[in-house]
């Protein structure tokens, strides 16, 4: 029989294992929950696992919306091209954000999306974006940051969804750290700074 030495040993060890196990699933929840959003649209957060569009483009239309937020820290200015679209369901639409350094050095960010209303998250999806990947200006550089999407046809058959109108899609610049960014981060094309005061469509 073991001596009481030994069980209060193999006590420690478990519950060391135990707390070990906990502080790992801790750090992975929070990727792993950003995953199962961008996966599900759950919270929001549009759909990003989708190479193209359906197949069928429904005769139905909604209407959406672009939003545009910068962080304090990141010194940028950075808005939608057009305000709004209205675009047929199933149909994939191309649409453009500006953003121009204001600093007089490079600045790198990453932006954070999310569609509301929430439920509309799931149907909302994203093909290409500037968004799945860091961006770095030079000082005074404009830059077009375009997002390829469209919005399932199947949100006519929800019922919490159907009656929808409009879908906001947001976006906020955050800076990234120098020593977070990659030496490769791929940098978008500059144009001319006039481009900002072109007026708006839509």
């Amino acid at each position: 029989m073991a001596s009481r030495d030994t069980r209060n040993r193999m006590t420690a060890t478990a519950l060391w294992v135990f707390v070990a196990g906990m502080v790992g699933l801790s750090f992975a929840s929070v990727p792993l929950y950003q995953l199962f959003c961008d996966v599900t649209g759950y919270g929001g957060q549009p759909k990003t696992d989708v190479a193209a569009g359906p197949s069928e483009i429904s005769e139905k239309t909604i209407t959406v919306r672009f939003d545009s937020n910068i962080n304090p820290n990141l010194p940028w200015r950075f808005k939608p091209v057009q305000r709004q679209v209205t675009v047929r369901l199933g149909e994939e639409r191309l649409a453009f954000y500006q953003a121009k350094n204001l600093s007089k050095g490079d600045a790198t960010g990453t932006a954070l999306f999310n569609v509301t209303p929430f439920k509309a998250g799931q149907y909302f999806s994203k093909i290409d974006c500037f968004c799945f990947t860091e961006q770095t200006l030079t000082a005074g550089q404009v830059a077009d940051m375009p997002v390829q999407f469209f919005v399932d046809p199947e949100i006519l058959n929800d019922p919490n969804t159907r009656d929808l109108k409009t879908i906001t899609l947001s976006y906020t610049f955050y800076k990234t750290e120098p020593d977070e960014a990659p030496s490769d981060a791929p940098k978008t094309a500059a144009r001319d700074d006039t481009q900002l005061n072109k007026p708006e469509k839509g």
